[in-house]
């Protein structure tokens, strides 16, 4: 090991232990000596599947609830039916296929090996972009964005708006390897994201996330590193401090606008019925309410389930719905085959206490780069404009969807695309 890399560590190691993560960013990457970039392929092994399907087979369910709706969590007849859908008749080799369809790419950056998903357009002057996924969602989500955005011609586009489409999996997510020490917060995932982009050729790019990725991209922002021109969130911190009060039940603040009061209101009922109880377990104790996730497909599930993102979803009775059962199935059988219930979870422990929706809380005031936002109506909160504004001083795009709720990109990736399009127009004479 290199002084270089073992002072690093060292730093790290104190700047954790201390608390003070806001030093993080200022962290130089170690030269992991090697920097290539090497193809990737899925390569499951069928023990893996056969002991899926026989831990299912297995499994030992829980009573029924006492209500007859969601509120004491995902109900039993849904749940149960899906996984034995799972260990019956779900198809891992069809994702399998589908992955290995695409580019896939691994390369080691600061210690941990990223796997990433990298599809060049056939258009020229396409715009590079790097999109980063949350929990409990993966590289699945995004599948479907990649046509629409890469391809744009093929969808009812112009080619001029074509994009050369990054994916990379969270570290601990997916095939990226699980990181072996704490630190690994918004800031550091936004420079590996970064040296990831130049590392593939890119000199300038632009940056889109939701849920946990919108943390990164914002992150990434505040940074602001040579080369990337803007990003693009669907879960801007927006929210005023002023505000959260009024969150808990206490008085709405002086001056509010009616749109910021029905913002406040929704938000406020949101919360008030535990929407969000799993946020505070795995911040608090990831480790802990991880063990029986790693141990059964069905408590895995009904943990992924638990997030309110999959409010809206019929569990696949809905043939017509996006994601469909199979397709919310390869994201959960990704989380099992990869065993990252906790190396996912701990992404919220390294964060604890930065609420991604807070202002404040993500140093929104420290944005000057181009910020677009889309607001869908089914995500977990919906800011008004009045509020990105204050968030952000170089607000260059604000749209209020149709449709779309959390997973939009899942639920509708050609409007999504049309969206980062719309987003990224002013920037690509940049590029």
């Amino acid at each position: 090991m290199s002084t270089l890399s073992i002072t690093r560590r060292e730093l790290l190691a104190a700047t954790v232990a201390t608390g003070a993560v806001a030093l993080l960013p200022a962290l130089a990457f170690a030269a992991d000596g090697d920097t290539s970039v090497r193809p990737f392929t899925v390569d499951i092994s069928q023990a893996d599947i056969d002991d899926l399907r026989q831990r299912i087979a297995h499994t030992r369910w829980p009573d029924v609830e006492t209500v007859i709706d969601r509120s004491q969590g995902p109900q039993l007849a849904d749940v149960r039916e899906l996984v034995n859908y799972w260990g019956n008749d779900y198809d891992w080799r069809r994702a399998e296929a589908q992955l290995n369809a695409l580019p896939q790419f691994m390369t080691t950056i600061d210690g941990v090996d990223v796997h990433f998903i990298h599809v060049r357009s056939r258009h020229p002057n396409a715009l590079p972009l790097v999109i980063s996924h949350g929990w409990p969602g993966s590289v699945f989500e995004q599948i479907k964005l990649i046509g629409p955005l890469n391809d744009p011609t093929a969808f009812g586009g112009r080619a001029e708006h074509a994009f050369d489409v990054v994916i990379p999996s969270l570290p601990g997510f997916g095939f990226s390897s699980q990181p072996k020490e704490a630190g690994w917060g918004l800031e550091r995932i936004g420079q590996m994201f970064d040296v990831l982009m130049k590392r593939v050729g890119y000199t300038t790019y632009v940056a889109q996330g939701g849920d946990w990725g919108a943390g990164v991209v914002q992150a990434m922002a505040r940074e602001a590193p040579q080369g990337l021109l803007g990003i693009h969130t669907n879960l801007p911190a927006a929210i005023p401090d002023e505000v959260g009060p009024a969150l808990g039940g206490g008085p709405l603040p002086a001056g509010i606008t009616a749109e910021e009061k029905a913002s406040v209101l929704s938000l406020g009922n949101f919360l008030k019925q535990g929407n969000l109880t799993y946020v505070a377990m795995m911040t608090a104790r990831p480790q802990g309410v991880s063990y029986g996730h790693a141990d059964s497909p069905a408590g895995l599930a009904g943990w992924l389930l638990v997030h309110p993102g999959f409010e809206h979803w019929s569990y696949g009775k809905d043939a017509s719905q996006s994601p469909t059962r199979d397709e919310v199935l390869d994201d959960f059988t990704l989380y099992w085959l990869t065993n990252s219930a906790a190396s996912s979870a701990r992404l919220y422990w390294e964060n604890r206490g930065r609420s991604l929706t807070s202002a404040s809380a993500q140093k929104t005031s420290e944005i000057a780069l181009p910020v677009a936002i889309t607001v869908f109506p089914d995500e977990v909160y919906q800011p008004p404009r009045t509020w990105a504004e204050r968030a952000f001083s170089n607000l260059i795009y604000f749209h209020e969807a149709d449709m779309g709720g959390h997973f939009a990109a899942w639920e509708y990736p050609e409007l999504f695309a049309a969206e980062l399009r719309a987003a990224f127009e002013p920037l690509r004479s940049a590029s």
